[in-house]
Order: structure tokens, then sequence, then C-alpha cells
């Protein structure tokens, strides 16, 4: 215990440096992104470390949760609803009726011609009507004022319940996915899970009557004051002068203040809810299937409905902190999706802190995320140095300081060649 306590607090000290050597504006900002990777972690780590399941498809949750804030807090564009809206409701109706019937009659059916020329009918017929009212109402949707809107807009609701409601979008996915790729092998798994991710990318990167696509929705709700609000608040302004702080870094600190408190207070409820779960008798059985799903089966467990349940709640944690990261943004920005981000990183987390393991997921999130931000200006400094006595025109010293955007890869390679190496179950195993 005294362990995981120096580990925590070697971590809250190099973001205590932060502050003081660059500035507590730069520490907070990274502090509030460490809080929304631990929440990633924790989510990942509740599907790998509790049963195993191997889900390369993070960013396409983090997306769906980054998606519902614009459908929760936007207001709705009026004249894009009278142009195409219930049309557009009506045909996303048809698709997911026709989905429905094909499945049914693929069940009902008997084996045979009948069954396959029945579902192939129901399928070809049903995506011909979807488009005959689709395609007019996506074109009259986008038509109006695309260069502000473009979309049917949101609910206008607060952006704060956009966080459990991209959980609940996320979980829905999930448990779409897993009832079609929970029976694969755990290699499978990964890449029908990533491939699923890249579709729910492409979607809302090409889908702008959804949520603009690569055009972005901006100006999203904030749960916090805006900084300029409180510059012109006169009882803002006398307490920061009060303090020694001029009003603008004073407005900034505190905004950034407000959102690592409500962060913190997510963050901190999962861990208390994970911890119970984790303790309980259905947190051992998922440890029992995850060492051995044959031992756990022959006990009259059943294997794929826990792997479906567990799948679902990492899913759902994913996209809440999908919708907490773009709440923190400001704006949802769907090429920003990338894999090495929301993937990659999030697993060397997981792996770094120790998989299994709920408090070392959450330390992984904030030593990663900080070594992520920070090891290019570090690198940046150290080679500076080194190359000083180099001459300048010297083609070697030009190639040694290009060569610093690269080092956050290799950081996180080193780094999690040395957990592996040295501390194989992560700097807080699973007891």
């Amino acid at each position: 215990m005294n362990r995981n306590a120096l580990l925590f607090g070697f971590v809250a000290l190099l973001y205590i440096i932060t502050g003081f050597v660059q500035s507590w504006n730069t520490a907070l900002a990274i502090f509030n992104m460490g809080l929304i990777s631990a929440i990633m972690a924790l989510g990942v780590n509740i599907q790998w470390g509790y049963a195993g399941l191997f889900n390369v498809g993070i960013m396409g949750f983090v997306a769906l949760g980054g998606l519902a804030t614009v459908l929760v807090s936007m207001p709705p564009v009026a004249e894009a609803w009278a142009a195409g809206g219930l049309r557009m409701l009506g045909a996303l109706a048809l698709g997911a009726a026709t989905i429905t019937a094909g499945v049914v009659a693929y069940k009902r059916l008997p084996l045979g011609r009948v069954r396959s020329l029945g579902v192939i009918a129901i399928f070809v017929v049903g995506f011909v009507l979807y488009r005959v009212l689709f395609d007019p109402a996506r074109d009259a949707i986008e038509a109006i004022n695309p260069a502000s809107t473009g979309y049917l807009g949101g609910m206008n609701l607060t952006i704060l319940l956009a966080w459990p409601i991209g959980g609940l979008i996320a979980a829905g996915a999930a448990w779409l996915i897993g009832k079609t790729a929970l029976g694969l092998r755990s290699d499978y798994l990964a890449i029908a899970t990533l491939g699923i991710a890249e579709i729910v990318i492409a979607v809302l990167k090409n889908e702008d009557w959804l949520a603009r696509g690569v055009k972005n929705v901006v100006g999203l709700p904030r749960p916090v004051p805006y900084e300029v609000d409180l510059q012109q608040s006169t009882d803002f302004v006398a307490r920061a002068t009060w303090l020694g702080f001029d009003p603008a870094t004073a407005s900034s600190l505190w905004v950034k203040l407000l959102y690592a408190g409500l962060f913190a207070a997510v963050l901190l409820a999962l861990i208390w809810l994970s911890q119970l779960a984790l303790n309980s008798p259905w947190g051992r059985m998922m440890r029992a299937i995850r060492d051995n799903e044959v031992a756990a089966e022959a006990m009259g467990k059943n294997v794929t409905r826990r792997h479906l349940q567990i799948f679902v709640i990492g899913s759902a944690i994913c996209g809440m902190a999908g919708a907490m990261m773009t709440t923190l943004d400001g704006q949802l920005t769907p090429g920003t999706y990338q894999p090495l981000r929301f993937t990659f990183l999030i697993w060397v987390m997981v792996i770094v802190g120790g998989s299994g393991n709920n408090w070392g997921s959450v330390l992984g999130g904030f030593l990663i995320w900080w070594l992520w931000i920070q090891v290019e200006p570090i690198g940046g400094a150290i080679m500076s140095l080194i190359t000083y006595p180099m001459p300048d025109g010297s083609g070697l010293k030009a190639h040694l300081l290009d060569s610093v955007q690269h080092i956050r890869l290799l950081t996180m390679g080193v780094v999690l060649l040395l957990v592996l190496r040295f501390s194989p179950r992560g700097l807080i195993p699973e007891r």
C-alpha cells in the first residue's frame, strides 16, 4: 500500500512541477485530460482486466460519446427539421425495421432456399425503400445553411445530461456489436471491434445531416462559466486582484478547476462502483471466467452472457469519457478520433498501470498522459542542449532536431518495454 501511495505521489509531483516550471494553466489542462484518460483506462480495464476481452474499438465508443453531446445539448435547427426531419426519422425507422424483419425471417423460416430468398428479398426491398426516403431527406437537411448548420441539431438540454446519455449510446452499440462479435476468438474479436470503430468514425465524418461531418460542430454549451463572463464580473475581478492574479489568468484557472471538480467526481464514483463490483461475487465470477472459461462453464456459468455484460459496461464508461472530452474541447471534431490516441495510448495506460487493478489503470492514465504531452518539449530541450556545440547548418544537427517530433512514440515504446521487463503485471498489479 505504501508503494502505491508513493507511485501516486510521484505522479502528483510531476503535475506540480509542471505548474511551477511552465504554468498552472498548463498543469491543469494536462490534469483534466488525465482525469478523462483515467476514466477511459478504467473502462478498458473492466473489459480486459476483469474478463480478458481484447477490445481495440475504443475509438468508436469514445466518438459515440462525443456525438451524444451534440444530440443532447445543441439547439434544434428548425428549418432543417421542417425540410426533411420527419422523412429522415421515417427512413431510419424503416432501416431498423428492415434489419429486424430480416433477422426474424432468418430465425423462423425453415432452412433451405425459401429462407435464403426470403431474407434476400426483405433486405433488397427494404434497402430500396430506405434510400427512397433517406436520400431526399439528407439532401434537404444539408442544404439548409451548410456554412453554419446543415444538420438537424440536438435537443437543447443541459450538456451534463450528455455524459450519461453518451454512456447509454455507447452501451447500446456495444450490445449490438457483442451479440455478433463476442463469439469470436480473441484475435478475431480485436479485428471486428477495430473495424466497427472505423465504421463509426466514417459515418461521423461523412453524414453531415447528423453532426456536420468534417465541418465540425463548434460552440457546444459548457457546464462551467466562460472566461470572458468571469472577467466582466466585478466580484470575480475583485477576488482575483486580492489574491494577486490578473483577471485573465484567474478566470482560466477557475474554469479549469471547475472542470477538474466535475471530472474528478465522475472518476471517484466510477472507481467506487468498480471496486464494489470487483470485490463482489460477480467480480470473482468474472475473474474465474477470465482465467478458465471451460471450468466456469462446467460450473454452470453462462460465459457468453457475462462477456456481453462486461463488454457493455466497459464500453459505456468509454462513451461517457468521450462525452466529457468533447465537453472540455467545446467542439465535436471527428477528424481527431485517431486510433493512435484512443486505442494504443489507452492500452498502454492499462498495461503500464496494471491490468485487473482499477487503481493501477487510474495511475497509468495520469502518468502516460503526462508523458504523452510533456516528453516532446522536454526532448526538444534536451536535444537542443546536446546539439548546441554543433555548428549551424550541420546536417546531423538538423536531423537530430527534426527527430524530436517522433520522441512521443519512442518514449511510449520504451516505457512499455521497461514495465513489461521489470514489472510485467504493471506498476500496481492485480492482487
